[in-house]
């Protein structure tokens, strides 16, 4: 494996953030926008699949990305994944049925089954063990500053001249993360060239069996992002809130300041107490959006999950490293992603299921997923126990 040289900002690592920015910044763009794009197409009551199509390719391509990471190596991963951003968004403008968008909605979701998988197995790859939680957690926020900037910059682009454009622009960020990473220096040492053969996939591909605990708490604590998703765009419009992007800007700002230190708590008192307190404040930011009437409460309920999201994820994907093998990374962290696509599939069809587009059923919603999200601390507080040889977890 590619040796660390003990550093975290080397330009390679600073070029992974940016291309991770733009990445994330073109394809949450446009999520606000999508319920009501497809609405006007006579698809309302398609809402939930708008995140749960995306999601399920993304899960059923994690395999096919994870073990093509630990071969032919991170970079044409990552590159890959960009590129579907590049197409589907240049694509959508071009559909006119219900069908065809959420055809297009599925095969975009290869983007996130393969870049993410690429990029953290690379960042693993580059940094110390020691500081794989602050590394996760600077990535992560990279991604986060795109999250947060491009359902702003979606919404203005919708509003001031039209959606089109706001599709365009998307393609546009995508092709400069490509560009980006078409210069780094890959970090996979005995890598392969790709054939056709490598997309055959044996049963023990698919699952790294040393990583169930958090492919457990990963599954449980994203369902919330799927309710999320599918169902803040109306209820931001029902509080009156006119920019529906406006609730992921303050969950992603509140994100990046907690990332400036979630890593490194991390690293330091263990991944295990981290992941119990995020998944506390997930549920309870859950109920505060059931309890919430005004647009302020929302507000301020996207906050504490902003929160909870930069608590969570450095730590569960630094724990998923640390547990699985060097040689497997790629097939450890497709699982992870597997079971975050399971999670916020699953959580984006039955928060529409439940909302059923009737304004009284959010607060029912909201607490649902709240008791789903308190069941991943019930779990590491009851039911998990820490192997003898895991490194460092808690």
């Amino acid at each position: 494996m590619y040796q660390s040289n003990g550093k975290i900002y080397s330009l390679q690592f600073i070029l992974l953030c940016l291309s991770n920015a733009l990445f994330s910044a073109s394809f949450n763009m446009m999520i606000p926008e999508l319920p009501a794009y497809l609405s006007k197409m006579g698809g309302a009551d398609y809402k939930g699949y708008i995140i749960g199509l995306f999601t399920l390719m993304a899960g059923l391509s994690r395999p096919f990305s994870g073990k093509l990471t630990d071969t032919i190596g991170r970079v044409p991963v990552m590159i890959f994944g960009s590129l579907v951003c590049v197409i589907c968004s240049l694509m959508y403008p071009l559909v006119s049925s219900v069908g065809a968008f959420l055809l297009l909605r599925f095969f975009h979701g290869f983007s996130t089954g393969f870049k993410p998988t690429g990029t953290a197995a690379y960042v693993s790859d580059l940094v110390p063990f020691t500081r794989r939680g602050e590394a996760m957690g600077m990535v992560g926020l990279a991604s986060t500053i795109g999250m947060a900037l491009g359902p702003a910059i979606g919404g203005y682009m919708a509003v001031r001249w039209n959606i089109n454009v706001m599709f365009q622009l998307s393609a546009v960020f995508a092709l400069l993360s490509v560009v980006i990473l078409v210069g780094m220096k890959e970090t996979l040492v005995n890598k392969q060239r790709f054939r056709f053969s490598l997309l055959k996939i044996s049963g023990n591909e698919i699952f790294e069996p040393l990583v169930w605990s958090p492919v457990i708490i990963c599954f449980l604590t994203y369902f919330s992002y799927g309710a999320i998703l599918t169902i803040i765009p109306d209820f931001s419009s029902f509080l009156g809130i006119a920019n529906k992007g406006v609730f992921f800007t303050f969950f992603t700002a509140s994100s990046i300041g907690i990332r400036l230190l979630a890593g490194k708590v991390s690293d330091r008192y263990g991944r295990v107490p981290v992941l119990k307190i995020s998944a506390l404040l997930m549920a309870g930011s859950m109920l505060m959006m059931g309890l919430a009437d005004t647009g302020t409460l929302l507000l301020s309920a996207a906050v504490v999950y902003g929160i909870a999201v930069g608590l969570n994820s450095p730590a569960i994907t630094a724990w998923t490293i640390d547990l699985g093998l060097p040689e497997h990374r790629g097939r450890a962290l497709a699982s992870m992603y597997i079971a975050m696509e399971a999670g916020i599939g699953l959580g984006a069809y039955f928060s529409a299921f439940v909302y059923d587009n009737k304004s009284t059923n959010f607060p029912a919603t909201f607490y649902l997923f709240a008791v789903i999200t308190l069941l991943a601390t019930f779990y590491l507080a009851f039911f998990y126990k820490k192997p003898l040889a895991a490194l460092k977890e808690s």
